[in-house]
């Protein structure tokens, strides 16, 4: 979930939890207290920390910028533990280019925003979130039970799941990377947060998630899963991941945690007012017609297919409210710019009408 404003500068911090409101409305109501306890005070924690995101924005954010001593276009990170506390960012645990220690979740996340910073900067050539060499810091051990993790527009934070439904939150790189990736959004496209745009929003992170973990296993578009947040459910639920851009609607059926409600066509789109019109569900539909599009293609899915989601992401083109239509329309004719009249151009025009959305 992302909220933020836009400030002088144009870019429009966020607060973005990678568990969906709906996932967690849903175990809040449960009967047992084991499962509705550690998904109310999630969900009032998500509260507090989106209204603190809102002030901060109000009154004006710090710019996080390189910090002294830093190598150009390498990354600058910083582990920290919050010991199951909520005060950010907590104990400093690892620093860049020190040894991993005994705790594999300040590893995992130390090695995740690696992965992110080297696919950003080798496939796209872009340095850090912000394109600058923007620091990299991320918080572990986040408060108890806490069954979430978050970009809150300057740092990464991970929750530890309650171990019933959500596992470790550092477990799934691809999750990182959709984190991450609304930093970048931030800073280019800032694609406004509700319904048709704010469901952009978080398909392009599910889109860079998926092509990151792609990229760090070496798999190609045929050889992956294509699903967001694999290894984060506890083995008591029954599914796979949070999200699949292959199949969506088809991640989870769970006696607790419901169906996955995400339409992978226009037939199905939702209308709705909760979670910001939809924004986590409506995804579903971009995220296919990406799928579709980089499996047409074949090969490395962050090669032709990502390199025109990224070419419009970062173009200047796309309006803050785009529609599913007017992204698609930016995407043909990012693929005839960058390939001319060849497969991509095909391809791309061909996964959108199989998704249901008109291209020119």
């Amino acid at each position: 979930m992302v909220l933020g404003m836009t400030t002088p500068g144009g870019f429009e911090p966020v607060f973005c939890t990678i568990v969906p409101p709906h996932v967690l409305d849903k175990l809040a109501e449960q009967a047992d207290p084991v499962l509705s306890g550690p998904a109310r005070r999630t969900l009032q924690r998500d509260a507090f920390e989106r209204t603190h995101r809102s002030l901060t924005t109000v009154i004006g954010a710090p710019a996080v910028a390189p910090r002294a001593g830093d190598e150009p276009e390498k990354p600058q990170r910083t582990i920290y533990d919050a010991r199951h506390g909520t005060d950010l960012p907590g104990k400093k645990v690892r620093g860049e280019g020190e040894e991993p220690g005994k705790d594999a979740t300040v590893n995992r996340a130390y090695a995740a925003l690696g992965a992110t910073f080297e696919h950003f900067l080798k496939v796209y050539g872009r340095n850090s979130i912000d394109g600058a060499g923007m620091p990299l810091d991320a918080t572990v051990h986040y408060d108890r039970e806490y069954n979430n993790a978050f970009w809150n527009g300057e740092q990464m934070v991970f929750g530890d799941g309650d171990g019933e439904i959500f596992l470790d939150f550092t477990i799934p790189l691809d999750v990182i990377g959709h984190e991450l990736t609304h930093g970048v959004i931030q800073h280019t496209a800032n694609l406004t947060y509700y319904g048709q745009p704010g469901a952009l929003n978080e398909s392009v992170a599910d889109v860079f998630g998926a092509l990151i973990k792609q990229y760090s296993l070496g798999q190609s578009a045929t050889e992956a899963d294509w699903l967001i947040g694999a290894g984060l459910l506890a083995p008591r639920v029954t599914g796979v991941a949070l999200r699949s851009m292959k199949a969506p609607g088809t991640a989870y059926d769970d006696d607790v945690l419901g169906k996955d409600p995400q339409p992978a066509t226009m037939d199905d789109y939702v209308r709705t007012g909760r979670d910001n019109g939809g924004v986590h569900i409506n995804s579903g539909i971009p995220n296919h017609a990406f799928y579709l599009f980089a499996t047409e293609l074949g090969g490395n899915a962050w090669e032709r297919a990502g390199q025109v989601w990224y070419d419009v992401l970062t173009g200047g083109e796309v309006a803050q409210d785009a529609s599913f239509a007017d992204f698609a329309t930016l995407t043909v004719k990012a693929a005839r710019a960058r390939y001319g009249d060849a497969d991509e151009l095909e391809a791309v025009g061909k996964a959108w009408e199989q998704v249901g959305v008109r291209t020119p």
